[in-house]
């Protein structure tokens, strides 16, 4: 059932833009903070129940005590996490009243199936915290695969009500109110899946490269530990495998945006002309007052190979499209740029530790190496928010594509500069708090130097 493509009667009255900046500016901050603890979330479970997992067949305390602390640090980013995700859906019912009522009963459900995938989270949580000693061993590693199987559901459910803000599908509408409504294929809308693979994915690469940092850090300190030697292979390993499968998730992203979505496909892209055998641009500026984008390397026919697998295919231009429906152009692009780029810094760091690997069969501690993962460790963190930008900013002036505007929706309700700047700072003060919490966890991290006759490497190696 395909939505019709009409979006609220013009007689709405827009409110004044301040108000609708500031909406946009709350949202953003509120979606940039809660997004780092929803993808540690996604990640560290995995990475727990893989040390914990390596301690059950070795019965090597390093992987115990390392799958114990992982497990405190979930809990800090799951409290967090929790309460800036309900932040965000009093959000979205306060700042977007117009975008609430017309699209609840559309988004309704997989709100409702993430709620389940969080209760459930939170069960398997506790078991795995407080069961150490009380139940068995198998049943307790059982339990972490269920956190991290529900974190990746709960991902799934929020991730597929972007898809669908992106592709709207699955209902008819008449002068802006709902006549028919088919939840399956608004749930499985045609952006669902690349988008949900593409961030499960990117929450991998982010976080398995954001404590590969930490721990190749203090490797650096203490090359002989080898407990930050344990987590910094297992880290690695998930990072690293995350980051070879990421471009081929963004090749499909890709062709996905340049069919159904050409408009932000082509700021992406700074592409102003519709033309054939359209450049991939690398870098670059593009200037809305000019309609051009300057200093950019372009790689011939490029960007139509990127679209269509085909040299000759034609790519849509942002001159084709009335001024007022693009989005703000230089930013996209800058965005994208920046995740691209911090992808394959990443790609290549992951990349040689692999190559180190299947060659000598240990992993790579070397000096170089590990200053080579600590500067990229932040990147996944910084290709993610990018990423969002690009997402969010790149379907602008639209809330649903092609169907609502964004300042249709917003709320009339005055002075959100107020909540814009409390909200920030409480942010800022969990930020603050989290952040101390973490490091008196990094600092209490244990001693286990290696035992007589052991290498260091090989032991390591051996996860």
């Amino acid at each position: 059932m395909k939505c019709e493509q009409r979006h609220l009667s013009p007689v709405v009255k827009f409110p004044p833009m301040t108000n609708l900046l500031a909406a946009r500016l709350l949202m953003a901050i509120s979606l940039a903070f809660h997004i780092i603890f929803a993808v540690v979330g996604i990640a560290l479970p995995l990475m727990m129940v893989i040390a914990e997992g390596i301690w059950l067949k070795r019965k090597d305390p390093v992987y115990l005590e390392l799958a114990k602390r992982w497990a405190r640090g979930m809990v800090v980013f799951f409290a967090v996490g929790a309460v800036s995700g309900t932040v965000l859906s009093i959000q979205l019912g306060l700042l977007w009243p117009q975008f609430m009522a017309f699209a609840g009963p559309l988004i309704g459900l997989p709100f409702s199936m993430e709620g389940f995938a969080f209760f459930l989270e939170a069960i398997f949580l506790g078991l795995y915290i407080y069961g150490w000693d009380k139940i068995s061993p198998r049943f307790h590693w059982f339990a972490g695969m269920m956190v991290a199987f529900s974190a990746v559901a709960s991902a799934i459910f929020v991730v597929t009500v972007n898809a669908w803000m992106n592709s709207p599908a699955g209902f008819m509408a008449e002068n802006g109110r709902l006549i028919k409504v088919n939840l399956v294929a608004a749930v499985f809308n045609p952006a669902a899946l690349e988008q949900v693979i593409h961030m499960v994915i990117a929450a991998y690469q982010s976080v398995g490269f954001a404590v590969a940092g930490i721990h190749g850090a203090l490797l650096l300190k203490n090359p002989r530990n080898l407990f930050h030697r344990a987590a910094f292979g297992i880290a690695l390993a998930v990072g690293s495998i995350a980051s070879v499968l990421e471009p081929a998730s963004g090749d499909i992203s890709a062709k996905h945006l340049a069919r159904y979505q050409p408009v932000k496909f082509a700021a992406m892209e700074g592409q102003w002309e519709t033309e054939k055998g359209a450049p991939l641009r690398i870098g670059g500026w593009p200037s809305a007052k000019e309609e051009k984008t300057f200093f950019a390397i372009e790689i011939s026919q490029g960007l139509s190979v990127l679209a269509r697998l085909d040299p000759d295919a034609v790519v849509m231009g942002l001159k084709d499209v009335p001024p007022e429906n693009r989005p703000p152009v230089a930013v996209v692009h800058l965005a994208f740029q920046i995740m691209v780029g911090a992808g394959m810094i990443m790609l290549l760091v992951g990349l040689i530790g692999i190559w180190r690997f299947v060659r000598k069969r240990e992993l790579n501690i070397e000096r170089w190496y590990l200053w080579l993962v600590v500067g990229a460790s932040p990147l996944g963190l910084l290709a993610l928010e990018s990423g969002w930008v690009v997402t969010e900013v790149g379907r602008q002036p639209w809330i649903i594509y092609n169907f609502m505007r964004t300042a249709e929706a917003v709320t009339p309700m005055p002075r959100l500069m107020v909540p814009l700047i409390l909200f920030s700072a409480v942010y800022v003060l969990l930020g603050v708090m989290v952040l101390m919490a973490l490091r008196h966890q990094i600092r209490r991290s244990p001693e286990f130097p290696p035992g007589p006759g052991q290498s260091p490497n090989r032991e390591a190696s051996r996860a």
